[in-house]
């Protein structure tokens, strides 16, 4: 867990001062806002392609494998990013953030590995905790990306490329400490201490493993929709807030603040969401969870011109909605299946969240686009009311 979390934090840092500068250094050297946009979703489409080779190296090698080559993916990525910059080449800039993905490949797969050695009715809190570790680098990435510029600056390098130099380091730490300090690893010895006829077998296709298991674990399946669901919900109506509290005439320093607030609702309460999963369960969270969403997409949805103080309440509720939905959903995913075939599930599920997280966004700004954030606000609203009443209705039907 001291392992992890530790890789948390500094792997956090690493994919924030990416994040930080991607979109704008793609504009500068493109000169097309368009194609910034391009940044974040080659980051997002990463960390999709990245999810199920990190499942497979994990199933098949331990998780230290399947994190040291997510890491050692993003490393390569900010080396390549930064070189492009050097270059002054956008379109290499791209490739080097689709790898910058794995950073967040690994830090997904990372909340999966704080399960494998969980004693039973702790697996929603110990992954919580690995959850909660990496707002630290999150928060604090940003602020380091002038401070890490000035220096490579200094140093001789380009203007712009020091940061991912400094995220390129930070991802080496995290893959030292991986590599170095996770041993045993807990996915091998989790095997070898299971008694279960499957221990030992590693899957031959993450994919196909994946489907094999979740055809069998009904609680599985209802669990990877409300992962992907929740995550859809909150980065829908998180990527297109800041558009409309900008034509709200807002300046950046309120929407900085709202966005903040949102990421603080996403991630400090997170220990409090695993412990209340592991106690009161992990369905009624996701239910939970799902009316979080409902709540915040109504008051979202609803806000006039100047209801800055109903928006912020709103994304504040979307946070806690989508951690009660990763927290308690990826805890009854990995309670649900197997344990051989556990990375595989979790590498399907990791790879869904980022595929509907990418379309999200694309949806949301059509919708915004054409109909206005009231619809989102609708659209939103109804998927999350349904995906809870569907969770409640098959999930009782189940119960004895």
């Amino acid at each position: 867990m001291a392992v992890l979390s530790a890789t948390q934090i500094v792997s956090g840092v690493g994919v924030a001062v990416g994040l930080a500068l991607s979109s704008v250094v793609v504009d500068e050297l493109s000169g097309s806002t368009v194609i910034s946009g391009f940044a974040g979703t080659a980051t997002v489409l990463g960390a999709a392609l990245l999810a199920l080779p990190t499942a497979k190296a994990s199933g098949s090698g331990g998780r230290r494998a399947g994190l040291s080559l997510a890491y050692a993916a993003a490393l390569a990525g900010c080396l390549i990013s930064a070189l492009a910059i050097s270059l002054h080449t956008w379109p290499l800039l791209l490739a080097g953030l689709v790898l910058v993905g794995g950073g967040s490949a690994g830090s997904l797969a990372a909340r999966y590995s704080a399960t494998d050695l969980s004693p039973k009715g702790r697996s929603a809190r110990h992954l919580s905790l690995v959850v909660w570790a990496s707002t630290i680098g999150s928060v604090a990435g940003p602020n380091l990306a002038k401070p890490a510029d000035q220096i490579g600056m200094r140093l001789g390098l380009v203007e712009k490329a020091g940061p991912f130099v400094f995220a390129a380091l930070a991802f080496a730490v995290a893959l030292a400490l991986i590599f170095c300090l996770l041993r045993p690893d807990p996915l091998t010895l989790a095997r070898s201490l299971n008694a279960g006829p499957d221990t030992g077998r590693s899957p031959k296709g993450t994919i196909r493993t994946a489907w094999q298991t979740l055809r069998t674990t009904p609680m599985a399946r209802r669990a990877l929709v409300m992962i992907a669901v929740s995550h859809t919900a909150m980065v829908s109506v998180m990527s297109m807030t800041p558009v409309k509290l900008h034509h709200d005439g807002s300046n950046l320093d309120v929407i900085g603040l709202v966005i903040s607030l949102h990421i603080a609702g996403m991630y400090v309460l997170s220990p409090v969401v695993g412990w209340l999963a592991d106690k009161a369960g992990k369905v009624p969270v996701l239910v939970l969870g799902m009316a979080l969403l409902l709540s915040a997409a109504t008051l979202a949805g609803t806000a006039g011109d100047h209801g800055i103080w109903q928006v912020t309440t709103a994304l504040v509720l979307l946070g806690l909605g989508w951690s009660c939905g990763l927290v308690a959903g990826s805890a009854l995913v990995t309670e649900s299946v197997p344990l051989d075939g556990r990375p595989a599930v979790q590498g399907l599920s990791d790879l869904l969240m980022n595929v509907c997280g990418a379309t999200g966004t694309i949806v949301a700004g059509a919708i915004v686009g054409t109909l206005g954030y009231g619809v989102l606000g609708l659209v939103v609203g109804v998927m999350a009311a349904l995906a809870g009443v569907w969770l409640t209705f098959t999930w009782r039907t189940d119960r004895p």
